[in-house]
């Protein structure tokens, strides 16, 4: 019986390989994909440059935010208002905004208080207050840590001139602070979480869903499917807001451009409290592909042969396969697509990242509650219910 049950679990350790080096390539496949893409992207362009209004909800302050303020008044880009909103009067981030308005006079800057809270999402609840104030057709939503280049708007807004488009969403990096914590993050962003935003785009035929990097759309979709108002209550706001768009029948297209986020000096138990809250926003809103990350857990999967087969040379020989496969998927989407020059001096704790992955993912299945900026939550089905 004992020697059964071994060759079964044997035999699902190895599926769990073959299915996860199948990913790895499928990340590669869909490496190359988006990266040709992007070239022909960039040789049609349309010419067309639509007044854009970017709306910046705010609750507190982020490490770099004024600088991350400070490079969206820097763009090379004839009309565009930054709207910000907070839904405190007093929030320290308003100073932020007071000192950007007195270094660029020149741009429009709008700070609006928002102050009805209209569900449990603030910063959606603060969207819906913000987009009145704002006065284009063409908006972007990006958070409060998002630092960009100077042809951002250049490169996002001729997008939208395609009528078949309705968001334009793109990738991003993280900076990390000093600490363990932010390392992993970082070296999650670039290896696991944009390596598995690119693998769903190639296995679906495009995207169906944004990333709070940047989410580019026009008013009058954002009208059809109800306004912000209609996800007041979403912890995934970004997902949903892609999701409902794509949903009228639009396109939402993967923009060449990547973003930065400075990642907070995160202690490991902010860490884990955020990659949780994280995956539970996942797996509520996309729970079939949530489910099926199991099989693209290769180190995991490669390590348990190794137990399962008793340290036996040909267990070692498929962790030498694996292990290899995994830093390349590493260095091409990191490296190449996204340009994060950390990503090779952070490789040596890639396998210590992936197995806590792999941890959060089976953890994430027990337990309903989340933490977002020191609020406690319920999850229910994607919704978020306030604790006391």
């Amino acid at each position: 019986m004992m020697h059964f049950l071994s060759t079964i679990l044997q035999v699902v350790a190895i599926l769990g390989c073959i299915s996860s080096c199948a990913y790895y390539v499928l990340c590669l496949a869909g490496s190359w994909a988006l990266l040709r893409s992007w070239d022909t992207a960039r040789r049609t362009l349309s010419a067309e440059m639509p007044p854009v209004s970017i709306l910046k909800p705010l609750k507190g302050t982020d490490p770099e935010m004024y600088q991350s303020f400070r490079s969206h008044c820097l763009q090379d880009y004839s009309n565009f208002e930054i709207v910000f909103g907070v839904s405190d009067p007093s929030d320290p981030a308003i100073s932020g905004v007071d000192a950007l308005r007195k270094e660029f006079p020149e741009r429009s800057i709008q700070l609006v208080v928002c102050r009805d809270t209209l569900g449990a999402n603030v910063k959606v609840s603060n969207l819906e207050q913000m987009v009145q104030a704002a006065r284009y057709e063409h908006l972007i939503v990006n958070d409060s840590d998002i630092r960009v280049e100077t042809d951002y708007l250049h490169r996002i807004g001729p997008l939208l001139a395609d009528p078949t488009t309705g968001m334009v969403t793109c990738l991003y990096r993280g900076v990390a602070g000093p600490s363990l914590g932010s390392r992993l993050e970082a070296l999650g962003i670039s290896t696991d979480f944009c390596a598995a935003v690119i693998a769903a785009r190639l296995l679906e035929g495009g995207l169906s869903f944004g990333l709070g990097s940047t989410l580019a759309f026009r008013r009058d979709d954002l009208n059809k499917i109800g306004g912000f108002k209609s996800m007041v209550d979403y912890l995934a706001d970004d997902y949903e807001l892609g999701n409902r768009i794509s949903r009228l029948g639009r396109k939402v297209v993967l923009s060449d451009v990547v973003v930065e986020t400075h990642l907070p000096a995160y202690d490991f138990d902010a860490f884990l409290a955020h990659q949780m809250r994280w995956a539970r926003g996942v797996r509520d809103a996309r729970l079939g592909g949530y489910v099926g990350l199991v099989s693209t857990f290769g180190l995991m999967w490669a390590l348990l042969n190794l137990l399962f087969a008793g340290a036996a040379g040909w267990a070692w020989l498929v962790l030498g396969c694996v292990l290899p496969l995994r830093i390349v998927v590493a260095l091409v989407v990191g490296k190449v697509v996204l340009k994060d020059r950390q990503v090779p001096g952070l490789l040596w704790l890639l396998p210590v990242r992936d197995l806590i992955a792999c941890a959060i993912w089976i953890a994430s299945f027990w337990g309903h509650v989340v933490t977002w900026r020191g609020d406690r939550f319920e999850l229910r089905n994607g919704r978020l219910i306030r604790i006391p």
